[in-house]
């Protein structure tokens, strides 16, 4: 019996063993049967399992394949599931990308649009390469360098890739222009290129100051300055900041501009998130303008650093919110470089109001769902009627003048102003969908480009204007465009017509100081605002 134990225990492993290895074997002849290798593979690695099913496919995977381009689709699918500003941002793209908000980018200094298949300057920017080169408004770019861009299908972004490039590059540009006979050649050395984020400072009266902020970059904060400054020497008294359609930015920029009109020790906003501490952003008491009476404009395009400004002012009772319900955004994103020139936009913190809101809309319904909101708010009227904006009660919160504010799904105005569509006709709606206004526009000022040189301001324009037919020549122009005349339609929307196509002509010879004081006339949300001061 002993014995026999014995030889039971010494056998016992042998026998597992040959079976173990048996098993291997018939397993591997299934396999091959099925057409499938055998194999044995460590899952231990020091990287992520992502990393090693990378690492199984670029190895063993049957055909060729790019790791780089895998690994381009998968972060995005990684992140799908998460709120709707993390985003990933590919190499090709950063640069553009962050231009708005750098504030500069690399250039030779001119707006242009696609005109008859040519590439014509609107505007050369003073001081720039084009300037110093001699490139005048009117001039058609043919040539960039070695590739024609005139009378050939490309794209807007494919010239502006042609024409950027890092400061200090040469850059060789073909120009026609009228009278002469030949191409003539430049070689520019591209510059720094501001991009301006406060488009406009102007008097709307002899006492109300506007101020027009398209986006909060890293030169918003010193140009809003200027702005302010500026205004405040011409007699302002009270003042207009208007933040439609601005999409956001940069926090830090919002805040010092929030400062200039706070009293020392007030609350302008604070962050908070999973791994960041809450941050208070308090005003020091050094604003210039803390007793200058005030209005923000908002709508359904104002999102971000626009909604912190706005939420700051409302809830400090400052002044006054005036327009539609904004975007309703209120996450913190950090831009985090990866080692191939890529970037990770990741939230880190949500933002609040100083009563507490979080304005940040729900995105439990996903991203597309989340984008498709302002469409559900056209569709529900709430462009049209305030009452049929709702919001919860437990989302309530008071400022302390007793005014009653609510979170979640956007900052509302106090006043409300509802969408202005009078004067739309069919008619007017296909000239603005075809850009026959914008391109009659141009036409007309390159024809009087001689003519209108000398002028400075927008009330010279309207004055040289005046005497022109520029409605009847606006219709022919469209004729030819494809669009039939109707004069129902354009006695229906004969106002907007005109107003838009001054405002166009006037930005063409004098930019944006003469586009918006003319646009204003059809502006309800900033008459409306005006009256309201008056």
């Amino acid at each position: 019996m002993g014995i026999n134990n014995k030889r039971s225990t010494i056998l016992f492993p042998i026998l597992l063993a040959f079976a173990v290895v048996l098993g291997m074997v018939l397993n591997s002849v299934f396999q091959k049967g099925a057409g499938v290798e055998p194999g044995i593979f460590n899952l231990q690695g020091s990287g992520s399992k992502l990393d090693v099913v990378l690492d199984m496919i670029e190895k063993d995977y049957v055909d060729t394949v790019s790791s780089g381009e895998l690994v381009e689709k998968a972060i995005p699918a990684i992140l799908k599931d998460l709120d709707p500003h993390t985003v990933y941002i590919p190499a090709k793209d950063l640069q553009r990308v962050n231009e708005d908000l750098k504030g500069n980018f690399g250039g030779i200094g001119v707006q242009f649009i696609r005109y008859q298949d040519t590439v014509a300057i609107v505007r050369v920017i003073p001081g720039g390469p084009s300037e110093i080169a001699g490139i005048k408004a009117g001039d058609r770019i043919v040539m960039v360098d070695d590739s024609l861009v005139a009378g050939v299908k490309m794209s807007d972004n494919d010239i502006i890739d042609r024409l950027k490039g890092p400061k200090g590059t040469p850059v060789k540009i073909g120009i026609y222009r009228r009278g002469e006979k030949k191409i003539i050649d430049k070689e520019l050395l591209r510059g720094s290129i501001p991009v301006a984020s406060v488009d406009v400072a102007y008097m709307l009266s002899d006492s109300i100051g506007y101020i027009k902020v398209s986006r909060f970059a890293a030169t918003t904060y010193f140009e809003f300055s200027e702005g302010l400054q500026k205004l405040a020497a011409q007699g302002m008294k009270k003042l207009i900041v208007d933040l439609r359609g601005n999409t956001g930015g940069y926090l830090s920029e919002a805040t010092n501009m929030i400062n200039e009109f706070l009293t020392e020790g007030k609350m302008i906003v604070y962050t908070q998130g999973k791994s960041q501490p809450k941050a208070d952003y308090m005003s020091n008491g050094n604003g210039q303008f803390q007793d200058l009476p005030l209005m923000v404009l908002i709508d359904e395009a104002s999102a971000s650093a626009s909604e912190i400004f706005a939420g700051a002012i409302q809830d400090n009772d400052r002044g006054r919110i005036v327009g539609r319900r904004s975007f309703g955004k209120g996450l913190v994103q950090e831009q985090r470089s990866l080692p191939d020139g890529s970037a990770l936009r990741l939230t880190v913190a949500r933002y609040y109001t100083p009563t507490g809101r979080c304005i940040q809309k729900s995105y439990e319904n996903g991203k597309e769902d989340y984008y498709n909101d302002l469409n559900h708010r056209f569709l529900h009227g709430e462009f049209e009627k305030q009452d049929s904006i709702h919001f919860d009660d437990s989302l309530k919160f008071e400022t302390p003048g007793g005014n009653i504010v609510y979170g979640g799904g956007g900052i509302m105005p106090d006043v409300f102003i509802p969408v202005d569509t009078s004067g739309y006709s069919n008619y007017f709606r296909e000239l603005r969908s075809k850009g026959v206004i914008y391109q009659y526009a141009f036409s007309f000022v390159d024809d009087h480009r001689a003519e209108m040189l000398e002028l400075k301001d927008y009330k010279s324009v309207l004055a040289f204007i005046k005497h022109q037919p520029v409605v009847k020549e606006l219709v022919a122009y469209a004729k030819n465009k494809g669009v039939k005349p109707d004069p129902h339609g354009l006695a229906q929307s004969l106002n907007v017509i005109e107003i838009q196509l001054k405002a166009y002509i006037a930005r063409d010879v004098i930019d944006d100081e003469g586009f918006y004081p003319i646009i204003k006339d059809l502006d309800k949300t900033l008459l409306e605002a005006e009256v309201l001061f008056k």
